[in-house]
């Protein structure tokens, strides 16, 4: 979904984090990435963003990618789920009982081929942030995917982690947690916090930078 104003976002934060980064930013942004071990392209829109991503996974692997609201609007999501080039892991987990097959759902969802998703925050000195309720998501960007995939909004671009934490807490959050009631009819939290300052692995982790308000 993009950037929106919402009751609980105050109007100057709303012009602070949902604005697009300009070029400048970007460049610099970007490079401190690539100096941390992060790969970095950069897409002009959603639509050039999806053939990047696209791209980027070897036919037939083992897909995953957490709750999105960048997948969603960007419709990389509604791609990954097409039957027959991939291993789409949400629909068949869909299907699964969470009660009797829990054990299972977790070893699928903690250590995919690839893992898509985004962050909440990118800093200028080249770390990611990103916060989430369960917690779900934080496992195989870390470790546990063999390679990750971030699409990434240049609103979510901060200075550093000061910023990234209050754009998360006073920002992305109020927005995500109208979503989840919406969507689910429950709360959500900021419960878990990942930072990620380097990757140590070369060529695991891209982030696709779009030049376009993408996600919270």
């Amino acid at each position: 979904m993009s950037s929106q104003l919402h009751p609980d976002v105050d109007r100057s934060l709303t012009s602070r984090f949902a604005a697009v980064a300009g070029d400048a930013r970007v460049t610099r942004t970007a490079a401190a990435l690539e100096a941390n071990g992060i790969s970095v392209l950069r897409a002009a829109n959603a639509a050039e963003a999806k053939r990047i991503v696209l791209g980027l996974i070897p036919a037939g692997s083992q897909v995953h990618h957490g709750a999105s609201q960048t997948l969603e609007v960007s419709r990389i999501a509604e791609e990954l789920e097409r039957p027959g080039r991939y291993q789409a892991l949400r629909p068949r987990i869909s299907s699964m009982d969470r009660e009797t097959q829990a054990d299972e759902i977790r070893r699928l969802t903690s250590s995919p081929d690839v893992m898509l998703g985004s962050v909440h925050a990118v800093t200028e000195t080249g770390s990611l942030v990103t916060a989430s309720a369960s917690g779900s998501q934080l496992g195989p960007y870390v470790a546990g995917a063999g390679k990750v995939i971030l699409v990434v909004g240049t609103q979510k671009i901060v200075s550093d982690l000061e910023e990234a934490l209050l754009r998360i807490d006073e920002y992305a959050f109020p927005l995500e947690d109208a979503r989840a009631q919406a969507a689910y009819g429950m709360h959500s939290g900021v419960n878990k916090v990942l930072i990620i300052n380097r990757e140590w692995m070369p060529g695991r982790t891209t982030v696709v930078l779009v030049d376009e308000a993408l996600g919270f």
